[in-house]
C-alpha cells in the first residue's frame, strides 16, 4: 500500500467523535459577538436583530493594517445568523485560480496522476460507496449530531467532549478548533457542508478581536483556541446569544494556541476541495485572515531555523511534556497549512511578496525536517560517530549532540531494515528527542513534508511495530510512555498526563 492511499483510506473512514451572569461579558461586553433573538409573546413571530458589537483595536504601529483588517471585517457577514441572505454574499477579489490536488506516487506504482478536483464524487471512497451503514456507524453519527453546538440556530461545530455523567465539564463543553477538525471532515464527506462554512466564517471573525493576557496583546492573526455559545438575558421576554472565544488567557497554563490557525487554514482548503466551492476562500475577509495568520507565522524572530519555535502545551498535546522548541507536530501543520495559503491566496501585486516569502519558508523547512528530523538504524548508527564540539560551517553535527543522548531503548526498537523509519520529535540545539509522535508522523505524510521514501519507511513502521503502537486501543499519541523520575521531570508531576 502506498501512503497516499492509505491515508486516503483513513480519511474516508472517519469515526466522529443555564444561564450563569458572566463578569467578563457584563465588564468587558465587546469580547463577545451577539446574536439577539426578540420574542413579542410565545405565538408571535421571532424578529432577529443583528448587533456588531465587535471593535478591533489595536496600539500597535501597524495601526493602518488594523484599520484595512477591520474594513475587511466588516464586510464578513460572519457574525449573522447563517439562514440571513447576507451571509451568501461574497466578495472577490482579482478572482482566484486553484490548482488541483495531485496524490505523489512511489517509483514502482508509476500510473496517471490521481487528481481530484473537489468534486465529493471524485474521492476514492474504497468501495464505501452505497454501503448501508452499520449500526456503530449509526450510533456514531448520532452521537456526533448530539455534539452540536448551534448560534442563531445555524451548527456551529460541535463540543470538545459530551459526558452526561459530567456535571463540571471545564472547557470541555467549548468548540475547540483542532478538536472540530475531524468532526468536520466527517461532515463534508457526507455532504453536510453548512456546519462547516459556518465554522469557518465565525472564526474567522474572532480572529480580528482584540487580545489581552496580562496587559499583553499577541500578535495579530491568532486564532481562539475555542469559543463556547453564551445565552444573556436582556429582559423578560428577550435573549442573547454570544460567542465568547478564548485565546489562551483562560486555559490551564495561559498557553496561546499556535496550531489554531493552521488547522483553520487546512480546514478551509479542505472546504473547498471536496464541496467544489471555492467561492469562500476567494472573500476578502478570508483572504485577509490567511495572510493574518501567514505573516504571524512568518514574522521575524531570532530563531536560526525554519522550523516554527514554541512553548510546550501551545499544540493538541495542550499539557507539559517536553515539546518545548520545534515539536514535529507544529512543523508538519505549519508545512501543510503554508502549502495551503499558498494555493489560496489570490495572485495580484499586493500578494506577490507573501507568496514568495511563503515558498522560500517552504524550500527551507522541507530540507530541515527530511534531513535533520529523520532517523533509521543508519543514521542512528551515524549519531554514535558524531563529533562534538565542532566550531565551522561544515560541521556534521550541527547541533552539537552528544551520542550519550542517543535513548537506550531506540537501538532496540528501530527495525533493522533500512526501509523503516520515522521523524523524531524535537530537535533543538543539544537535544534530539527520539520519542514517536504519531500525529507529526502521520501529518508529515499527508502534506508531503517527508518524502515519498519516507513516508513509505513511516508506514512500514508502524505496521511493524504494531503491537507497540496500537495494541489494544487506537494509535497512541506518544511512544514510548514516560516513566517514574523521568515523567516527575518532563511533566512537572501533571496527574492527567499518568
Amino acid at each position: 500500500m502506498i501512503p497516499s492511499q492509505c491515508i486516503l483510506r483513513a480519511f474516508t473512514r472517519i469515526s466522529p467523535s443555564k444561564y450563569i451572569r458572566d463578569t467578563a461579558f457584563r465588564s468587558y461586553p465587546s469580547r463577545f459577538s451577539s446574536c439577539i433573538n426578540q420574542y413579542r409573546n410565545a405565538d408571535s413571530d421571532r424578529i432577529i436583530k443583528l448587533r456588531n458589537v465587535v471593535p478591533f483595536c489595536t496600539d500597535r504601529q501597524s495601526s493602518v493594517t488594523a484599520q484595512v483588517v477591520s474594513e475587511a471585517r466588516s464586510l464578513s457577514a460572519s457574525t449573522t445568523c447563517a439562514n440571513d441572505r447576507t451571509l451568501d454574499q461574497i466578495y472577490t477579489k482579482n478572482g482566484l485560480n486553484v490548482k488541483p490536488l495531485v496524490v505523489e506516487r512511489l517509483k514502482g506504482h508509476e500510473k496517471d496522476e490521481e487528481v481530484v478536483n473537489g468534486d465529493d464524487k471524485s474521492v476514492n471512497r474504497d468501495g464505501f460507496e452505497g454501503v448501508k451503514s452499520n449500526d456503530l456507524e449509526e450510533e456514531a453519527w448520532r452521537l456526533l449530531r448530539d455534539s452540536v453546538v448551534t448560534y442563531c440556530d445555524s451548527p456551529v461545530g460541535t463540543v470538545a467532549a459530551k459526558d452526561p455523567t459530567d456535571t463540571m465539564p471545564s472547557n470541555y463543553d467549548q468548540v475547540f478548533i483542532r478538536d472540530f477538525v475531524p468532526s468536520a471532515l466527517a461532515f463534508l464527506l457526507k455532504g453536510e457542508s453548512e456546519i462547516v462554512r459556518n465554522f469557518l466564517l465565525h472564526t474567522l471573525q474572532l480572529q480580528s478581536w482584540e487580545k489581552t493576557v496580562d496587559c499583553y496583546s499577541p500578535g495579530q492573526g491568532l486564532m481562539p483556541a475555542s469559543f463556547k455559545v453564551r445565552t444573556l438575558p436582556l429582559e423578560e421576554d428577550k435573549f442573547e446569544e454570544v460567542l465568547d472565544p478564548d485565546f489562551g488567557e483562560a486555559a490551564i497554563g495561559r498557553v496561546a494556541p499556535v496550531d489554531s490557525g493552521l488547522w483553520w487554514i487546512i480546514l478551509l482548503r479542505a472546504y473547498g476541495k471536496i464541496t467544489g466551492d471555492y467561492s469562500l476562500q476567494e472573500r476578502i475577509d478570508v483572504q485577509t485572515g490567511i495572510k493574518m495568520i501567514a505573516n504571524l507565522c512568518l514574522a521575524d524572530g531570532f530563531d536560526m531555523f525554519p522550523t516554527l519555535l514554541v512553548t510546550d502545551g501551545s499544540c493538541m498535546i495542550d499539557r507539559r511534556m517536553g515539546i518545548h522548541g520545534h515539536p514535529l507536530e507544529i512543523q508538519a501543520l505549519f508545512y501543510s497549512a503554508l502549502r495551503s495559503s499558498r494555493e489560496m491566496i489570490t495572485v495580484n501585486d499586493s500578494s506577490k511578496n507573501i507568496i514568495k516569502t511563503i515558498s522560500n519558508r517552504l524550500s527551507a523547512l522541507s530540507f530541515h525536517i527530511r534531513e535533520n528530523y529523520w532517523v533509521d538504524k543508519n543514521k542512528i548508527n551515524e549519531i554514535y560517530r558524531y563529533k562534538t564540539e565542532e566550531y565551522s560551517m561544515d560541521a556534521t553535527n550541527k547541533f552539537n549532540i552528544y551520542p550519550e543522548q542517543v535513548s537506550p531503548w531506540l537501538m532496540d526498537w528501530v527495525p533493522e531494515s533500512p526501509d523503516s523509519g520515522f521523524l523524531i520529535g524535537n530537535l533543538q540545539p543539544a537535544h534530539m528527542d527520539f520519542r514517536f509522535f504519531t500525529l507529526g508522523n502521520l501529518w508529515s505524510i499527508i502534506s508531503s513534508l517527508g518524502t515519498p521514501k519516507q513516508n513509505q519507511a513511516i508506514l512500514n513502521l508502524i505496521e511493524e511495530k504494531w503491537n507497540d503502537l496500537v495494541g489494544h486501543m487506537p494509535l497512541k499519541i506518544c511512544y514510548p510512555a514516560l516513566e517514574s523520575s523521568e515523567w516527575h521531570i518532563i511533566t512537572g508531576s501533571d496527574p492527567k498526563n499518568t
